[in-house]
C-alpha cells in the first residue's frame, strides 16, 4: 500500500520588500506626510482651525483665539481663514470650494470663503501705514506656526531610513487611462439626485436632467431625458435689494465724515460701508440660493476701491480751495506753507535780499496745483516732489503737460543775466496729486 501525499497547493505569493516595510513599524505607512485637510466632524466654521488643530495635534480653540486676534488686529486671519478654506479640501473630499467655483457651482460656503479674503485683504491694505499693528500681527503669526510645527514634531517618530527608501525606490502605481468622452475639469456630470445639488452658472440644468446611475456619459450637447417641464426658477430681486442698500450705505459714511475727515478716508469709511452691506447681502442671498454673479464681481470691484482710497494721502481735503499767500518782506514768510485740496499761490515777487541773503521756506498741497513766484534777480535752489503728476520750471520751453507717477525734480535756477546779485531762495515744494510750477516775478 503506498502512502499518499497530499497535492501540493499553490505558490505562496512572494513577499516584496515594500510589504515587509509596510508590516513593520517605522514603515512607509508611519513615514507618509500627513496632508493637511479641513475637519468636517468637529467644525465651527469651515473646519479650518479643526483640521489644523488635527494635524498640529493641538486643541483647536488655540488657532480659533489667534486668527480671530489676527482678523481684528490687521486681517491677516481673515485671509488665511478665507484662502484656506477656498484652496483645501475636506478630509474625506478631494474637490476644494475653489474648484466648485470654478466649475460654476455656488454655494454659501465657497461665498463666505471669498468674503472673508476680501474683506481681510481691504482691512490689510486699510493697515500698512500702521508699523506696530502689523509688528504684532507678524510676530503673533510666527508664534502660532512654532507652537503648531513644534507640536507636530514632537510626538512623530524617527523614520526607518530602510523604509523610507524602500518606498522612494518602489516603482509609481499603475493607473487605468482615462475614458474619452469622460467628465472635464471645469464641468463635472452630476452625480446624485437633483434634490440638494448647487445650480450651475452654466451647463446642463439639475431639473431638467434625470439622474440615472447607470447611464453613460451623455456626449457633449445632449441632455438627459427630461423628467417633466422646468419648475419655475426662484426670485432673484434680492440682489437689486442689496446693490440699493450698498449705494445707500456708501453714501451715508461718506457724508458723515465728509467735512472732519480727510478726502481718503471719507471714501474709504463709504465703500467700507458699502463692501460691509455686500457681504451680508451675499452671504444671506447664497443660503436662499439666488446669488448672481453680478454681486460678486460689485464685491471684488467694491474693494479694490476701499484698498485705493486708503492709499491716497491724508493731506487731501474734501473741500477745493483757492489760497494766495503774499508776503511783503522776508521777515513775513513763515517756513511752511500747506493746502489740502485746491489751487494754493505763493507770491515771492515783493522780497528784496541781500547778496548774501538766503530765504528758506516750503509749500505743500495735497492734491491740486501749486504755484511759486521767486524774486526776478534771486537764486532759486528748488527740490520739488509729485506723486502724480506734473513740475513746470521757468526754462521750460514746452507747456505741455507731462503727467508721470513719483516726479522728483532737483535744480538749481540762476537769475537772468544782467540781473543783480539778489540772494538765494531756498524752495522745497511738494504735491500729492497734481502739478507744481515756478515762475519768475516780472521786471
Amino acid at each position: 500500500m503506498t502512502d499518499q501525499q497530499p497535492a501540493p497547493g499553490p505558490p505562496a505569493p512572494p513577499r516584496d520588500h515594500l510589504s515587509a516595510a509596510a508590516a513593520e513599524p517605522g514603515g512607509p505607512e508611519a513615514v507618509r506626510e500627513r496632508k493637511f485637510r479641513r475637519d468636517r466632524r468637529h467644525r465651527k466654521l469651515g473646519g479650518v482651525c479643526a483640521g489644523l488643530g488635527r494635524q498640529c495635534d493641538m486643541d483647536p480653540v488655540i488657532f480659533r483665539i489667534g486668527l480671530a486676534v489676527l482678523a481684528i488686529t490687521s486681517g491677516l486671519g481673515l485671509v488665511f481663514y478665507g484662502f484656506a478654506w477656498l484652496f483645501i479640501p475636506y478630509d474625506d473630499e478631494e474637490e476644494n470650494e475653489a474648484r466648485r467655483l470654478l466649475t460654476g457651482r455656488v454655494d454659501g460656503h465657497a461665498l463666505t470663503a471669498v468674503l472673508f479674503a476680501l474683506v481681510g485683504c481691504g482691512v490689510f491694505l486699510t493697515l500698512l501705514n500702521n508699523s506696530s499693528a502689523l509688528t504684532f500681527a507678524a510676530v503673533l503669526a510666527l508664534l502660532l506656526a512654532g507652537a503648531g510645527y513644534w507640536s507636530q514634531q514632537r510626538g512623530d517618530p524617527d523614520p526607518d531610513p530602510v523604509a523610507a527608501q524602500a518606498v522612494a525606490d518602489a516603482p509609481p502605481e499603475a493607473m487605468a487611462p482615462p475614458v474619452a468622452g469622460g467628465p472635464s475639469w471645469w464641468r463635472d456630470p452630476l452625480k446624485g439626485p437633483h434634490d440638494g445639488v448647487p445650480k450651475y452658472f452654466w451647463g446642463p440644468d439639475p431639473i431638467a436632467v434625470e439622474y440615472q446611475p447607470d447611464a453613460p456619459h451623455f456626449p457633449a450637447g445632449r441632455r438627459g431625458p427630461a423628467s417633466g417641464p422646468p419648475g419655475p426658477r426662484g426670485p432673484r430681486w434680492i440682489g437689486g435689494w442689496v446693490f440699493l442698500a450698498a449705494v445707500l450705505a456708501g453714501c451715508l459714511g461718506s457724508t458723515l465724515t465728509w467735512e472732519d475727515q480727510p478726502l481718503g478716508t471719507s471714501l474709504q469709511t463709504g465703500f467700507a460701508c458699502a463692501l460691509g452691506v455686500l457681504g451680508l447681502g451675499i452671504a444671506i442671498s447664497s443660503f436662499l440660493g439666488r446669488t448672481g454673479a453680478g454681486s460678486i464681481i460689485l464685491a471684488v470691484i467694491v474693494a479694490a476701491l476701499v484698498a485705493c482710497s486708503a492709499a491716497l494721502p491724508k493731506t487731501i481735503t474734501s473741500d477745493w480751495i483757492r489760497t494766495d499767500w503774499r508776503p511783503a518782506a522776508a521777515a513775513d514768510v513763515r517756513p511752511g506753507y500747506e493746502l489740502g485740496t485746491g489751487v494754493g499761490t505763493l507770491d515771492l515777487s515783493r522780497i528784496d535780499l541781500r547778496k548774501d541773503q538766503t530765504l528758506s521756506t516750503r509749500a505743500e498741497v495735497g492734491a491740486g496745483r501749486l504755484k511759486v513766484i521767486v524774486p526776478r534777480d534771486a537764486e532759486v535752489k528748488l527740490r520739488a516732489e509729485v506723486g502724480i503728476g506734473d513740475i513746470q520750471l521757468p526754462s521750460d520751453t514746452s507747456q505741455d503737460v507731462d503727467i508721470a507717477p513719483d516726479k522728483k525734480k532737483t535744480t538749481t535756477l540762476a537769475p537772468p543775466k544782467g540781473t543783480k546779485d539778489g540772494g538765494t531762495v531756498d524752495l522745497r515744494l511738494e504735491v500729492g496729486i497734481g502739478q507744481v510750477e515756478v515762475a519768475r516775478a516780472a521786471s
